[in-house]
């Protein structure tokens, strides 16, 4: 594999945004440039542990990964998505931003009794989204055991804070100092 500095490369930094001091790292600039979106879903579908049998992609971003990885691996893919956008029977799960809380939910019994999930998205940062993530899948009767990222933040935490739950988490690119 290589050192993913091809695809780093393809990331644009925003100095100050969404604030003074945060640097940005925009992943759309990547998901406009064809080659360097499918070398990314091949890169992320060669860390893909060979017993998954569903993707799960957090709102919004995270559902073009998962849609690539998908497809890529001819798996199904379970949408994580915000408040007021599932018409059936959901649960969901709360998680704390800087300022607030927001939530995600899925439908229930999307998720297979055992249903080995492998969660997804663009980015890690402190990992509150995708920790509860982890746990609406788990509540919902399936495992997690793997999740991968394009860009990790190791400075904020969220990788280690998968971890901690024994999540094997993967990213292609750190930014570090973020």
């Amino acid at each position: 594999m290589t050192d993913n500095a091809d695809l780093a490369a393809l990331i644009r930094t925003i100095p100050d945004y969404p604030k003074p001091g945060i640097l940005f790292r925009d992943v759309s600039t990547l998901l406009l440039d064809g080659p360097g979106f499918r070398a990314t879903i091949d890169r992320l579908a060669a860390l893909v542990a060979p017993d998954t049998s569903l993707i799960a992609g957090i709102e919004a971003r995270g559902f073009v990964v998962a849609a690539g990885l998908s497809y890529a691996l001819g798996l199904g893919k379970l949408m994580l998505r915000k408040p007021g956008k599932l018409p059936g029977e959901k649960i969901g799960a709360d998680y704390a931003l800087e300022y607030g809380t927001d939530r995600i939910e899925m439908h229930v019994g999307h998720v297979q009794p055992g249903q080995k999930v492998l969660l997804v998205d663009d980015l890690i940062a402190t990992g509150g989204t995708a920790s509860a993530g982890v746990d609406l899948i788990r509540r919902g009767g399936g495992t997690v055991e793997q999740a991968l990222f394009i860009v990790d933040l190791p400075d904020l935490g969220g990788a280690a804070r998968l971890r901690a739950q024994g999540i094997e988490v993967k990213c292609l690119i750190d930014f570090e100092g973020d």
